[in-house]
């Protein structure tokens, strides 16, 4: 049964699957909302590992209005360009970070962050409003016009008047509103893993980019005086690539071990240094698509509603947007779910279509080089380009950033209200 919230409006009991970036960012607006907030994260902690992100265009506005935004910038990595290496390590051709403050990003971002310090900058940001639950996810649900019932993995049900799912690419969530038999997912033909190894003193603050004839590349970026980052990037379309991120990890080591062998540069190093890694991930890099990112009192956020890829550079901005929105529309409209939702739909879709227009596969590809003369063809070319100082002019002039011209609508809620201050 809702309850009377902040300014007379209804307070939701609402459930959150997924404590990661979306999830968290659209519980602190809800909660700001006046509105019972419950996440639930299967991980037995907080999931604040992985990978380097950026924040780009709107995603930093919105990150802006959570009063974060200096937050962010203490934990940002310094990270001044990507270099395009060859066997030796030397590079061919260098982009630098667009630090003007106007224009567009290049391919590093004023505002890259490790994903782990943005969780836990959000989850400092909510942990005294929103009620978090650690080890449990969410298994099914039930619903008609009034509630919503969901299963928990523990055995335990509860009963809430919304449920949001923000369990990301893999979604859970997703499947069971989706038509049976309806596949989601644009699949690029690329795969990628990414692990630390510890850092040499030939690592420097410049992400270094090796490729490999047979459609591989190499990066490597450093995020602090002790670690270095490692990806591997494949350009392969098989079965055996596809399921190889479902299979127990050391047999993606394996896997990826093998795909890269003898491809030169620092390879060695760095599957040796994947051995003892205290974080490993494996993905298929695709795009999230579907005409609805709701039923009834379901609805799905971030990655779970419209992953971007990683090769948007919006796939975190896009999560924090559309949280961002979904509040908003909800704390508009507490009494009336549908049209909140519908709302959330109307409103986000133009600067998702946008986002995810900006990945475009035949680009990727060619970034992708699987014949040594391609190889050494996309290295001459960027060479020149950065020669002519092309990027750099390109993101100066630019008037927007990867989201287009739309603007991210009113703030979802005033910053000074929240739960614990609402009763």
């Amino acid at each position: 049964m809702s309850m009377p919230g902040v300014s007379g409006t209804t307070s939701l009991r609402v459930l959150v699957a997924g404590g990661g970036i979306a999830g968290q960012a659209v519980a602190f607006w809800l909660a700001r909302g006046g509105h019972r907030v419950t996440a639930v994260e299967r991980s037995p902690a907080l999931r604040a590992t992985g990978a380097q992100v950026d924040l780009r265009g709107q995603g930093i506005e919105a990150v802006r209005r959570m009063g974060l935004l200096d937050d962010v910038r203490a934990k940002l990595v310094d990270e001044k360009g990507v270099a395009f290496v060859d066997a030796r390590g030397k590079a061919k051709a260098t982009i630098m970070a667009n630090t003007s403050g106007r224009g567009r990003q290049t391919l590093t971002s004023e505002y890259e962050i490790m994903r782990g310090d943005l969780v836990r900058i959000l989850n400092d940001a909510t942990r005294h409003d929103v009620e978090y639950v650690f080890g449990k996810g969410v298994e099914g649900f039930e619903q008609d016009e009034r509630e919503v019932v969901a299963r928990f993995s523990d055995g335990t049900s509860g009963t809430f008047d919304l449920l949001i799912g923000a369990d990301g690419q893999g979604s859970r969530i997703r499947r069971a509103i989706l038509p049976a038999g309806s596949d989601p997912y644009r699949r690029l033909g690329i795969h990628m893993a990414y692990w630390f190894v510890p850092r040499v003193e030939s690592d420097g603050d410049i992400r270094d980019t090796y490729l490999v004839p047979g459609g591989r590349q190499i990066m490597r970026r450093s995020h602090s005086p002790a670690e270095t980052q490692v990806y591997f990037v494949l350009r392969e379309e098989s079965e055996a690539a596809s399921a190889i991120h479902r299979a127990p990890v050391e047999r993606q080591r394996e896997f990826w071990a093998g795909r890269f062998r003898g491809a030169g540069w620092q390879t060695e190093r760095f599957v040796e240094g994947m051995r003892s890694s205290p974080f490993f991930y494996s993905q298929e890099v695709v795009q999230v698509r579907t005409d609805t990112w709701s039923r009834g009192r379901v609805v799905l956020v971030g990655d779970a509603a419209h992953c971007a890829s990683p090769y948007s550079g919006m796939g975190v901005s896009g999560g924090l947007v559309g949280a961002h929105v979904l509040a908003a529309e909800i704390n508009r409209c507490p009494d009336d779910l549908p049209t909140a939702l519908a709302n959330y739909d109307t409103a986000l879709r133009p600067f998702v279509d946008e986002i995810q227009a900006e990945v475009n596969p035949r680009l990727l590809r060619l970034g992708l080089p699987v014949s040594r003369f391609a190889v050494n063809a996309f290295q001459a070319v960027t060479a020149l380009a950065c020669f002519l100082r092309v990027p750099d002019l390109v993101a100066r002039w630019s008037t927007d950033d990867r989201g287009g011209d739309w603007r991210l609508p009113a703030s979802p809620a005033p910053l000074g209200v929240g739960r614990s201050t609402a009763g």
